[in-house]
């Protein structure tokens, strides 16, 4: 059975930094291509970010462009989003997913087949 834990948010200033990690247990990490996800008060889940299962691959939506960076340590079984220039509206509930599509990376949410518990992110202005 595969689990997912999150780690890493928490509250910061306008433009300040977070880097979100997630561990994958219960199988092979490398047979997942992994995304992050973020749902804010009142809005559905959305895309951040994914990477392919060797790191090679990484897709971000436009929004985080040029501020977040996703990336994986498979020796570690844990993906990371690291997040700089954060603003306001980045707050939200972030979420990591696991994908069996792992060549690529996935940017729906239902391309996913295991979700974390969720960790909170607050932006204050």
């Amino acid at each position: 059975q595969v689990q997912l834990a999150e780690s890493g948010g928490g509250l910061v200033q306008a433009g300040g930094s977070l880097r979100l990690s997630c561990k994958l247990s219960g199988r092979t990490f490398s047979m997942y291509a992994m995304g992050w996800f973020r749902q804010a008060p009142g809005k559905e889940r959305a895309v951040v970010a994914a990477i392919n299962w060797s790191g090679q691959i990484a897709w971000y939506v436009d929004s985080v462009k040029g501020r977040f960076t996703i990336s994986r340590d498979n020796t570690k079984s844990t993906v990371f989003l690291q997040m700089n220039s954060l603003k306001p509206e980045d707050t939200a509930v972030y979420y990591c997913a696991a994908s069996r599509l792992r060549l690529g990376a996935p940017a729906q949410a239902n391309e996913y087949d295991y979700w974390g518990q969720g960790t909170e992110v607050t932006v204050s202005s």
